[in-house]
């Protein structure tokens, strides 16, 4: 099946810089793909390469298999069927809401209004068709950007942070409400965010930038399971970090021993273990390791500090075999004294082991 969008080792540099590496990526017409990564990685880059704001230094831009831009051709923004919603809404003031909408619509009026109210309808703001946009909410405002940014039924549509702005309280439901629309429309989707969170819930498939370069694609269930690397684990949550030594396909920790297979004896190992995976043994008490197939040997810790987070507590350790500092999230009301001591065990299935 031919790609609705498709990027082809596309390149942005700026003197000798690449700011834009080589980057490769494709999208099927319904499905919504997340450029994630933190600020400066290329995101925003890459998603005015794909409007025509900017042009690539090499590699080639295709929509439905037929080429829109390249080092011979470049179609102008406008002539690409793509569009765009940012953070700020960009609304015009001086136009209605039911005006924005139409804006830029170049059928007859009968149907341009057919069109307009439909979608203003479909994200609930056929009510407010004559109010201006100073009259509305950021969320309403957010609710028009988006009817107007479908309105010319794009084939595609470019989504730079476009939740960023709006009170937490109002994000999730507008953003379900949002994806709800675009999948309705058939409309392929990129959305730019450094949000993790924002990526896994909207996100039929995760694009990991660092460096101008993809460094992880994938569904957002195997890149949180099967990080890369370490910056890619923790890139989506907290991490603790035990350092070991391979030797014989093994690293040896006090949490007992780690399979490292295809390393060199001598290699310095980084093993990774989220804080809710790291698990307190609270039948121990402090008698003494008692090691389980799944679980392996318990280590002893002290606690150094305790948080009630909301939906679980965050349980800081300060562990006896070296003194570093391990975190614990435990669900509900977990609030031990600073200088208790407990035991913490970690689950084989849940660590990633890489190379330091």
């Amino acid at each position: 099946m031919t790609a609705r969008l498709e990027l082809k080792n596309i390149t942005k540099s700026y003197g000798d810089m690449a700011v834009v590496d080589d980057l490769s990526l494709s999208i099927a017409a319904g499905q919504v793909t997340c450029l994630l990564g933190p600020s400066g990685c290329g995101k925003s880059t890459t998603l005015r390469m794909i409007a025509g704001v900017e042009r690539q230094t090499s590699g080639e831009l295709w929509v439905d298999g037929e080429l829109i831009c390249s080092d011979t051709l470049r179609l102008l923004p406008e002539e690409r069927p793509i569009g765009l919603m940012f953070q700020d809404f960009a609304l015009f003031p001086h136009l209605s809401v039911a005006q924005n909408v139409a804006f830029g619509l170049t059928v007859g009026k009968a149907e341009a209004q057919a069109r307009v109210m439909h979608l203003l309808e479909r994200v609930g703001m056929a009510r407010f068709a004559e109010s201006f946009p100073h009259q509305l909410s950021g969320g309403e405002q957010q609710r028009v950007a988006l009817a107007r940014a479908l309105a010319p039924r794009p084939k595609i549509m470019l989504m730079d942070e476009p939740f960023s702005g709006l009170d937490n309280r109002l994000r999730d439901g507008i953003r379900d409400e949002t994806l709800s629309v675009l999948k309705e429309e058939g409309t392929a989707v990129l959305l730019v965010t450094h949000e993790p969170d924002e990526a896994m819930r909207m996100a039929d498939e995760i694009a990991l930038m660092r460096d101008g370069k993809i460094v992880q694609q994938g569904n957002p269930y195997n890149l949180y399971n099967a990080p890369v690397d370490k910056a890619a684990a923790a890139f989506f949550s907290d991490i603790n970090v035990l350092q070991g030594q391979s030797n014989g396909a093994l690293t040896e920790t006090p949490f007992g021993q780690f399979l490292t297979p295809g390393l060199k004896d001598g290699q310095a190992v980084e093993i990774i273990i989220r804080p809710q995976h790291l698990r307190i043994d609270f039948d121990r008490h402090g008698r003494g390791p008692n090691p389980t197939p799944s679980e392996g040997v318990p280590a002893k810790g002290t606690v150094k500090r305790a948080r009630f987070m909301g939906r679980e507590s965050l349980v800081e350790f300060e562990m006896d075999f070296d003194g570093s500092v391990l975190s614990a999230t435990v669900p509900a009301v977990f609030l031990p004294q600073p200088g208790t001591v407990l035991w913490l065990t970690m689950r084989r299935d849940r660590c990633f082991v890489f190379p330091a």
